[in-house]
């Protein structure tokens, strides 16, 4: 894979926030983006199990999707300190994904601001993502096809982008979100997945304060060198086509989707992994 190291800069001011990577849809490492928030001298894996620690969090591993699951249904729960725990003792696959904290604790809310880089923040929808060493989230991007700006917490995580631009390439898997959950990103098998050569994309690696921007709809992938934490807050897309789809994702392909696993079952979801090798070789 062609993969190019995401700039970084150490500040961005609005102005050329807007111009050099909003408009054009680049991605950005911004290494000193809030500075100012309590939560950059205080989150770390310690202090979330202390104010949180008997809270039960939603966990996912790395198993690939049967048709009982349901969509973004957790594979297992525990207590936050329990998972902590968990984490800094052995590696493990469990991962924490899509879990709004500051409903449950909401003080946290007052370690952070949204920051001002033009684009209006959902702030209802802050999320936090946990992970332990070798823990890694399958290729896919967001459904609602959101702007993202992505803090890192403790420890450092690799991070792969790549445009909507480049789906061709990526083995996508059909009324989906990810790609071919058979392809290992980190080191893939390019005489088995060949038009992962074509693919053009960026790579970096976060560290605790970082911050980094994922335009609308870009496809990534997250694995962790060792345990931490992230914090995304999003935008919706700007782009009326980008908008679009993203209702499309989530009221008509979404369900259609939850549909067929009912109707067809497992044969539902090999179909579409068949296909999504098919149309890809088909596209080179």
């Amino acid at each position: 894979m062609d993969l190019t190291e995401i700039p970084r800069v150490s500040t961005l001011t609005k102005e050329a926030f807007l111009e050099n990577y909003f408009k054009p849809q680049l991605p950005v490492v911004v290494e000193n983006a809030v500075n100012h928030w309590p939560a950059i001298s205080k989150w770390s894996l310690d202090y979330m199990a202390k104010v949180a620690g008997e809270k039960k969090v939603p966990l996912y591993d790395d198993r690939p999707v049967r048709h009982e699951d349901g969509f973004n249904e957790p594979h297992a729960q525990m207590k936050l300190a329990e998972y902590i725990a968990l984490l800094k003792k052995a590696p493990t696959k469990y991962r924490i994904f899509l879990w709004n904290i500051f409903k449950e604790v909401p003080p946290l809310q007052n370690d952070f601001d949204y920051p001002d880089f033009g684009l209006k923040i959902k702030k209802k929808l802050p999320m936090l993502f946990f992970g332990g060493t070798d823990s890694y989230t399958f290729m896919h991007y967001d459904i609602d096809m959101s702007n993202i700006f992505h803090f890192h917490f403790e420890g450092k995580k690799e991070c792969l982008l790549f445009p909507q631009s480049q789906t061709k390439y990526l083995y996508k898997v059909p009324h989906a979100i990810i790609t071919h959950e058979g392809i290992d990103f980190s080191k893939p098998d390019l005489q088995k997945w060949p038009a992962l050569k074509r693919v053009n994309g960026y790579r970096t690696a976060l560290k605790h304060g970082e911050m980094l921007y994922m335009p609308e709809g870009y496809w990534h992938y997250m694995k962790y060198h060792t345990p931490g934490f992230s914090m995304s807050l999003r935008s919706w897309p700007k782009n009326p086509l980008n908008f679009a789809k993203g209702l499309y994702n989530i009221f008509i392909m979404r369900h259609y989707d939850i549909l067929m696993r009912k109707l067809r079952k497992q044969a539902w979801i090999d179909y579409k992994n068949k296909r999504a090798i098919r149309q890809t070789h088909k596209a080179i």
